[in-house]
């Protein structure tokens, strides 16, 4: 074969049958499609709730204190409840939602399996500004003495998170007074509500580390 038929052989164009040049045109088009469908995972947004203001333990969740709002969650999807799923039906929050926080599916249970309920103390003396919704406190009880007034305080809520706190009055509306509530375990209930059958005087301190000691 003569030089000039070898480099003519050489410079042929390759024909579309050609595995070669299939198995590439396939390979490109693969990874086309692959960053096509990255892209567009990434950009793809859910609808799920958000917490209008703070929802506390025990509240149910209602179209007048929750939003809904477009989120990319990706792989976490499962984890908020979605518009698409709707509100869920005689679900209560077990944990306390932050304003504008996404509702997690894992705050929400059934009203039996609260294992903490909401309490009021009237508090008197003047609280920190860090006790709020969701800030921990520690609840001192001292109980009635009739000789000395009251007895030592001793801590009968070590830790207790904060539901709510708003300000209320005295019966005579003289002074102001300030209603804690706080969660209380069933354990804990019977000493609490003795305690505020017999008049006891129950102080409020804040526990910034939120530690049972």
């Amino acid at each position: 074969m003569s030089s000039s038929t070898t480099t003519a052989v050489r410079l042929k164009k390759p024909s579309w049958k050609d595995p070669r040049l299939l198995l590439g045109f396939l390979l490109v088009m693969a990874s086309v499609a692959g960053v096509v469908s990255l892209v567009g995972a990434a950009d793809r947004t859910t609808e799920v709730y958000a917490a209008r203001g703070s929802i506390a333990v025990g509240e149910k969740l209602t179209p007048e204190n929750v939003n809904r709002v477009k989120v990319r969650l990706g792989d976490v999807e499962a984890h908020y409840v979605t518009a698409e799923a709707g509100l869920p039906e005689g679900m209560v929050a077990v944990q306390r939602i932050g304003p504008d926080q996404l509702v997690p599916r894992e705050s929400l249970g059934r009203p039996d399996a609260l294992n903490r309920k909401p309490v009021a103390i009237t508090i008197d003396e003047a609280l920190p500004e860090q006790v709020a919704a969701g800030s921990r406190v520690d609840a001192w009880v001292a109980l009635p003495d009739a000789r000395n007034g009251f007895n030592e305080p001793k801590l009968l809520l070590p830790g207790a998170e904060v539901a709510e706190v708003t300000p209320g009055s005295t019966t005579l509306g003289s002074s102001r007074s300030t209603v804690v509530m706080v969660l209380v375990t069933d354990e804990q209930m019977p000493s609490l509500l003795g305690a505020q059958a017999n008049k006891a005087k129950i102080s409020v301190v804040w526990n910034p580390g939120g530690e049972t000691p």
